[in-house]
């Protein structure tokens, strides 16, 4: 137990963000003296029509890596082309920022062959989530 009193476990549905940003603060702190200074970057690539949005990648850099955490297309504009090029303008980013590497995860019926088809390979696979379906880790050398 802690020196300054008892401890409480709690469940929390709604945290506050003092709550939320103690947790990150810790957790990055703890990062960085374990694996370094790390800065996190974000990287935002769009795909706009007339100022609407058709399509985007959010990631962020961090020890020389990109993590891309959302990639998305409107179903008009799948198969043209548009993610691979928003994909591109990402990994041109992440290099000019000194990332080596990428990685992302995806599932089985969100279209795992877009990754394979611009040299991403898997590294790891959880089946049956969500039931009937596969979540897939991908990653590439930049």
């Amino acid at each position: 137990m802690s020196a300054g009193g008892q401890v409480e476990i709690s469940e929390d549905e709604f945290p506050e963000m003092e709550a939320v940003s103690a947790i990150q603060r810790g957790l990055h702190a703890f990062n960085q003296e374990m694996g370094g200074s790390y800065d996190r970057e974000p990287v935002t690539v769009l795909a706009r029509i007339d100022s609407v949005v058709k399509g985007g990648l959010l990631g962020l850099t961090y020890w020389n890596w990109m993590f891309i955490d959302w990639l998305w297309m409107a179903p008009d504009m799948r198969g043209q082309g548009v993610g691979g090029a928003m994909l591109d303008r990402a990994e041109a980013i992440a290099r000019a920022r000194g990332c080596t590497d990428a990685y992302t995860d995806t599932f089985s019926f969100q279209a795992p062959h877009f990754w394979t088809r611009h040299g991403y390979t898997e590294f790891g696979r959880l089946d049956g989530m969500p039931p009937g379906h596969s979540r897939i880790w991908f990653r590439k050398t930049l």
